[in-house]
């Protein structure tokens, strides 16, 4: 099978859920407790999975200010250089900033599907989520997994022009929080050779990705203020 021809949802979900020794779903589209548990199994977050699925987000996954993402580079420099407790820590506040109400704002750079079908176009919708552009997504990959490309790069493999290989393979999936045979089941590309889950310190940082995608670009600043000043100290 050509790996960069990208088959229709129905087979994407059966990628990933043989790949993950799951029976593919009996029906489509699934149930959200199928979707859930794949999501658990994976390492994936729902949303995630909903793409997979070709499903239809809710709302809420879309409130997010496109200027913070910009911050969120900064925020993973300082946070993978804690102590454990101390990430910990940074992920605590985090998700009680989190947990505040937010702003009524005007989406900047609501994502919308990222560019023609295909594999690239999903793993960049995936961090798109994580209110990730392009630039942040370059930035951030080569802080998270040694995976250095710009964003021009990540702008080719959304919109099909480059193809996914093991060394991308492993740059996304180390964003993602994921062992790269996740990526990889799916794409049907061969991952890195060491393909293992992710470090504490990628897995949590990519925790702390996630918890922060609805935050504004000063709340994001300020955790990422913080953590510089807990590296310091």
């Amino acid at each position: 099978m050509n790996p960069s021809i990208c088959p229709g949802p129905d087979v994407l979900l059966a990628r990933l859920a043989r790949g993950l020794d799951v029976s593919p779903p009996p029906e489509h589209p699934p149930s959200e407790a199928y979707l859930h548990d794949l999501a658990v199994r994976a390492g994936l977050r729902d949303h995630d999975v909903f793409l997979v699925a070709g499903l239809p987000l809710p709302e809420a996954a879309l409130d997010l200010e496109g200027t913070a993402g910009g911050w969120v580079p900064s925020l993973v420099q300082h946070a993978l250089a804690l102590a454990p407790a101390d990430r910990q820590s940074l992920l605590i506040r985090a998700r009680t900033a989190a947990g505040q109400p937010r702003p009524a704002r005007t989406l900047e750079r609501p994502p919308a599907a990222p560019g023609p079908p295909g594999f690239g176009s999903l793993l960049v919708h995936m961090l798109a989520l994580r209110n990730l552009s392009p630039s942040a997504v370059a930035e951030t990959m080569c802080l998270m997994s040694g995976v250095c490309k710009a964003a021009s790069t990540i702008r080719m493999v959304r919109d099909g022009v480059k193809d996914l290989d093991a060394e991308l393979l492993g740059g996304f999936a180390a964003v993602l929080g994921v062992p790269a045979a996740v990526p990889a089941a799916l794409t049907g590309v061969s991952g890195p050779v060491r393909s293992a889950g992710p470090s504490p310190e990628v897995a949590d940082v990519a925790t702390l990705i996630w918890e922060v995608r609805h935050l504004t670009e000063q709340e994001v600043r300020e955790l990422a203020d913080w953590a510089e000043e807990l590296s310091s100290g």
